[in-house]
């Protein structure tokens, strides 16, 4: 390893269980870190990337947000003792799938949460759609049809930091939008991203030439910490190797 991987790996670690580095096309980048305090709905999202990930980022640096800061800083995470679930909601949730890596719509507070946001009649068509479809092999209708801002939203978890782990949320409010005014802030590329242990989704990018699939690829391992490791930002950075 030479001098400069050396230096690098002494001032940054990766969460337990992921890579530091990960390949993309033959190309190596570094997806660093960023540790920063629980984010509430008092915080501000331009000011949690101006004080914990300014500093560290460099020329041609991306920075990627986990959606779900970027959805707690516009008030759109609930407790969930303050979510009434309606009889759709509590009917509806007993087809999903209930997946070992996040609640997704598997609780009536989530899928309460889906219908206001998507509304009744296009939860139901996504549902009939996905029903008469399942049988058939092909996976992902519901969300396809339902849309990303409705597959980004989650339900608590016995990993999830508190007091998020008694908290329902909203993907965040116009992706796109958010990370366009950080890069005109800080004139660096944002991507807000969706990643967990079964995939990611690229919600939001500064830049439409920004390419989903690299995002996807660099992303593919979820090197974000989901619960006390607090590192909802990562900094994606090419590794330039030593002539």
């Amino acid at each position: 390893m030479n001098n400069y991987m050396n230096n690098f790996f002494e001032n940054w670690q990766p969460n337990e269980g992921k890579k530091l580095v990960i390949d993309v096309d033959g190309i190596d980048y570094a997806r660093l870190p960023v540790k920063t305090p629980v984010i509430t709905s008092q915080d501000d999202i331009f000011k949690i990337v101006e004080q914990y990930a300014l500093p560290h980022l460099r020329e041609g640096d991306k920075v990627f947000l986990s959606e779900r800061i970027v959805a707690i800083t516009q008030g759109r995470a609930f407790p969930i003792k303050d979510i009434k679930p309606s009889w759709f909601a509590r009917f509806l949730v007993k087809f999903v799938h209930k997946s070992p890596y996040g609640i997704g719509l598997g609780s009536p507070w989530t899928m309460e949460l889906a219908i206001q946001e998507a509304g009744i009649l296009r939860i139901l068509f996504a549902a009939f759609v996905s029903a008469i479809t399942k049988p058939f092999g092909i996976k992902g209708i519901f969300y396809i049809i339902a849309g990303k801002s409705v597959a980004a939203i989650d339900g608590p978890c016995h990993y999830t930091l508190p007091p998020y782990n008694e908290y329902a949320k909203l993907g965040p409010k116009n992706p796109n939008k958010v990370a366009k005014a950080l890069k005109e802030r800080f004139k660096y590329d944002f991507v807000i991203i969706d990643a967990n242990d079964l995939g990611v989704s690229v919600l939001g990018k500064s830049d439409a030439k920004i390419s989903d699939d690299f995002c996807k690829k660099v992303f593919r391992d979820n090197p974000l910490g989901q619960s006390t490791q607090q590192t909802p930002i990562a900094i994606v950075r090419k590794i330039m190797q030593e002539r």
